[in-house]
């Protein structure tokens, strides 16, 4: 056990170990331990876990949040460019709005380059988060934008250009490399989930984002098999994601297609939705399609929340979808927070059509870096939409 710990935290034995350190070995080992003791993986969620689960928490409301300074999930995390000043400022304007929860990204090459420093700067995250009375919904994998992560330093954004340096996680050259998966992915899975399993800041784990997601931008350098590989992937990581026995609910979101009937469902939806504790589900279309898409997944009898949504060329806004989803009782993020590095107030199209100045209508993205907001009244709105979550708090002390 000790040796397989040291092997998940990347330790040199030859020193002597800190005290983070060996409470982080001591945590994997328990975790390892009791899976052994058990002989079986944790099994998912029953319905009444999961609906009770969610009748205790407040309408999840929040936004997909990267801070301003960074431009993917490496630049948000790695030493150099980890930004708290800048996290603290921007959660305080999303507990302005009475946001409760954010969905953050984060990547296996942050595991790897030093693990010890990156749960540390989770811990630093999560810290400022619980300050504002958010709680975080983690993404571990993510299928979309480029299938070549770097670490180090990362390259500037192109101008006016969505999104232009996201990175997937694991990556292509590792999502085709098989036997790599239990060495280099499952520690990481493991590590990270174990070392936060009973932490109340934590809301839910989101295995993987977009696993089928083929990338038009990026097709020469896609794996031809994607879809493939990252469900064979997908299981797996559920399986070791259940080893280490988290309190919080596991999902993965379905994103496209029909999702009306059994029959209809792809290979990769079948087993998201089959597997989830709670369903969830990304929609950038308007009003009306997302509520077929809601009543399509109420067959499953289980909370859904909506980890993305809000663009706003498509009918897809703050003041048209968040009345539906709350009386739906439907949780709701919406993509991009405050507009920076990652340059989400440009539309995806502006991977072909150039784009000089800003666009008159955002795409996505709430507030400048300042603090001002796009559109003030939408400001009022989500305000006024989220005032019952803010009462609630209030009551409960938080």
């Amino acid at each position: 056990m000790i040796s397989y710990a040291g092997l998940c935290l990347g330790i040199d034995y030859s020193g002597a170990l800190s005290v983070m350190r060996f409470f982080q070995i001591l945590a994997i080992i328990v975790v390892l331990c009791a899976a052994s003791t058990l002989g079986v993986s944790q099994t998912r969620w029953s319905a009444k876990q999961a609906t009770d689960w969610y009748s205790h928490k407040p309408w999840p409301l929040g936004s997909n949040f990267l801070p301003s300074t960074s431009g993917n999930e490496l630049e948000m995390w790695q030493a150099d460019t980890f930004d708290p000043a800048t996290i603290d400022r921007e959660l305080r304007w999303a507990e302005g709005l009475g946001m409760n929860t954010m969905r953050v990204f984060l990547h296996n090459l942050l595991w790897e380059q030093d693990s010890a420093g990156f749960l540390s700067r989770m811990e630093s995250f999560l810290k400022i988060a619980d300050r504002h009375h958010i709680r975080i919904t983690f993404v571990l994998f993510d299928s979309v934008w480029n299938p070549n992560p770097m670490l180090g330093k990362q390259p500037d954004p192109r101008p006016h250009v969505h999104n232009s340096i996201w990175v997937q996680a694991p990556g292509a050259t590792v999502l085709k490399d098989e036997p790599r998966w239990e060495k280099q992915l499952k520690p990481y899975i493991v590590g990270v989930i174990g070392h936060f399993r009973n932490d109340n800041r934590v809301l839910m784990w989101d295995l993987m984002n977009e696993p089928d997601n083929d990338n038009p931008a990026y097709k020469d350098q896609e794996l031809p098999n994607k879809a493939g590989q990252a469900l064979k992937l997908l299981k797996l990581e559920w399986q070791w994601a259940r080893e280490a026995h988290p309190s919080q609910p596991l999902t993965s979101g379905v994103w496209k297609g029909d999702w009306s009937q059994d029959s209809k469902l792809s290979e990769v939806e079948r087993f998201q939705l089959e597997s989830s504790d709670v369903i969830t589900f990304h929609s950038y279309d308007p009003v009306d399609a997302i509520k077929k898409q809601v009543a399509s997944l109420t067959r499953f009898d289980r909370p859904i929340i909506c980890t993305e949504y809000m663009a706003r060329p498509r009918q897809s806004t703050f003041t048209s979808i968040l009345p539906v989803l709350k009386q739906l009782n439907v949780g709701a993020y919406n993509w991009g927070f405050v507009s920076g590095r990652s340059q989400t107030i440009y539309p995806w199209d502006s991977w072909e059509k150039p784009y000089q100045t800003e666009p008159e209508v955002w795409f996505h993205d709430i507030f400048r870096k300042d603090g001002t907001p796009f559109h003030p009244s939408e400001v009022a709105f989500i305000k006024n939409i989220s005032h019952g979550n803010q009462k609630r708090r209030q009551a409960a002390g938080r």
